[in-house]
C-alpha cells in the first residue's frame, strides 16, 4: 500500500474530536449514492420509454416510405415493388394510398387519416393485423362485396359508438379534377365494420381507419395510382442508410423516408427530455461534491497538527496533496459504487417484478419500461468520480501549502 493511500485512511478514522468530519463524509457519501442512483434510475427509464415508443411505432409503421415527384409514377406500382424486393436487406413491400377524410356514424363524426392496403401484401410489412382487439383484419376486395370494409382505431371507434359489424359512411372533398369549386359535391362511400385495433399510439388508435387499397382509391378518384410503398427490411436500425440506397436505385424521379425521419420530432422530444432530466438531477451529484470540498478543507483544519508532523519527518507537499485527493476519490469512488449499485438493483426488480405498475387502460402498458443500457452506467460512473477528483483540487492545494513551523506555532 502507498503511504499517502495509509495515511488517507487513517485521517478519516473516527475519533472523538474528528466525529464531525467523518459524519460529513459519510453524507457526502451519501449524496454522490443519491444522485448516481436517481440518475441510473431516470435514464433507465427514459430509455425503456423509448424502446417502447420504438418498438409500437417500428410495430404499426414501415420502416421505410418510397414516394415519387410525379404520381403517375407510382400507377405500374407492382413492377416498382419487384424492384425493391430485389434489393439486398428489403424483407417485403406493400402499396398505400393515404388521405384526410371524414367519417361519420349513428353515434357521431369525426375526422381521419384514411389509410387504402392490400392485406395480403400489408400483413407482412406492418403489424396491423397482430393489434386487432375486436372483429379480424378483414378488408376483402370491394368488387366482391356489395358494403366495402374497413378497419378502425380503438378510441375513433369509441367516439363514433361503433362495433364490428355496423356501419360508418366516409367522405372526402378531394377531386381527380383539377378544377374544384366550393359546389363540388363530397365523395361518399358506406363502410362496414369488420375489426378494431389497439397499437397504444394514440394518434393512431384515435384518426386512423384501414380501407382495401381500391376502396381508397376509388374514394379519392386516383385510378390505378397510389401514394406510396412501403418497405419493410432485415434492421430497422439501418432505415435511414437503406432509405438512400433505395433513392438511388430506384432513380431521381423517387425519394425514400426512413421510419426515424418520419417521426424525428417525436424521438427529438424525447432525446431533449432524458437529457433535461440528466442534467437536473446531476445537480445532486454536484451538491455532494460540494460536499467533499468542505469535509476536506475540515479535514485540513482538524489535521494541521498531524500535517504538520508529517511534513516535519520528510513528507513533501506532492504527498500531502496526494493525501486528500486519495480522501475526495475514497468518497466519490464509494458513493459512486453504492450509488450504482442501488440503481442497478432497483432497475432489476422492476424489470422482474414490476414495482410500479401503470394504469394499462390509460398508458397501454402494465408497468413502467426499464431498459439498462452499460454505455450508461460508464458515463454516470465517470462523471462521478471526475466531479470527485475535481473538488479535491483546491483543499489538496491547501493542506500542501501548510508549513511546519506554522503548525508548531498554532500549537504552542
Amino acid at each position: 500500500m502507498r503511504f499517502e493511500n495509509f495515511v488517507a485512511r487513517r485521517l478519516f478514522r473516527v475519533r472523538t474530536r474528528a466525529h464531525f468530519i467523518s459524519v460529513a463524509a459519510f453524507f457526502a457519501i451519501g449524496g454522490i449514492a443519491v444522485g448516481v442512483a436517481a440518475l441510473v434510475i431516470v435514464l433507465s427509464v427514459m430509455n425503456g420509454l423509448e424502446s417502447e415508443v420504438r418498438s409500437r411505432i417500428i410495430g404499426i409503421t414501415s420502416h421505410i416510405n418510397v414516394y415519387s415527384f410525379k404520381p403517375e409514377m407510382l400507377e405500374d406500382w407492382s413492377s416498382i415493388i419487384t424492384r425493391l424486393d430485389s434489393i439486398p436487406k428489403v424483407v417485403s413491400s406493400a402499396p398505400f394510398v393515404q388521405g384526410n377524410a371524414a367519417i361519420s356514424s349513428a353515434g357521431g363524426e369525426d375526422g381521419i387519416m384514411l389509410r387504402g392496403v392490400l392485406p395480403e401484401l400489408e400483413q407482412d410489412v406492418t403489424r396491423f393485423g397482430k393489434n386487432i382487439i375486436s372483429g379480424e383484419f378483414y378488408l376483402p376486395d370491394p368488387d366482391s362485396l356489395e358494403t366495402e370494409a374497413i378497419v378502425l382505431g380503438n378510441y375513433l371507434a369509441d367516439k363514433l359508438g361503433v362495433i364490428p359489424g355496423d356501419t360508418v359512411r366516409v367522405y372526402t372533398l378531394k377531386s381527380s379534377s383539377k378544377f374544384t369549386s366550393i359546389f363540388h359535391r363530397p365523395r361518399v362511400r358506406k363502410f362496414l365494420v369488420t375489426g378494431v385495433f389497439e397499437t397504444g399510439m394514440y394518434d393512431f388508435d384515435a384518426a386512423l381507419a384501414l380501407v382495401h387499397l381500391k376502396s381508397a382509391q376509388n374514394i379519392y378518384g386516383m385510378g390505378k395510382k397510389i401514394t406510396g410503398i412501403e418497405v419493410r427490411i432485415t434492421n430497422f436500425n439501418q432505415a435511414k442508410k437503406m432509405a438512400k440506397e433505395i433513392s438511388r436505385k430506384l432513380g431521381y424521379l423517387f425519394y425514400a423516408t426512413s421510419w426515424i425521419d418520419m417521426n424525428k420530432n417525436l424521438f427529438a422530444w424525447i432525446t431533449i427530455e432524458k437529457w433535461g432530466m440528466f442534467l437536473l438531477l446531476s445537480l445532486i451529484v454536484l451538491v455532494a461534491a460540494f460536499n467533499i470540498i468542505s469535509t476536506l478543507i475540515m479535514v485540513a483544519m482538524e489535521k494541521r497538527e498531524d500535517i504538520g508532523i508529517l511534513k516535519a519527518i520528510g513528507a513533501t507537499k506532492k504527498n500531502i496533496h496526494r493525501i486528500f485527493v486519495y480522501q475526495g476519490l475514497r468518497v466519490g469512488i464509494t458513493g459512486t459504487a453504492i450509488g450504482i449499485t442501488i440503481g442497478f438493483v432497483f432497475c432489476l426488480l422492476q424489470m422482474r417484478y414490476h414495482i410500479i405498475s401503470l394504469p394499462p387502460e390509460v398508458y397501454s402498458i402494465s408497468a413502467l419500461p426499464v431498459d439498462m443500457r452499460l454505455p450508461d452506467f460508464i458515463a454516470i460512473s465517470a462523471g462521478s468520480i471526475l466531479l470527485s477528483l475535481l473538488s479535491t483540487i483546491y483543499p489538496a492545494t491547501r493542506a500542501a501549502s501548510l508549513m511546519p513551523l506554522d503548525t508548531i506555532r498554532q500549537r504552542e
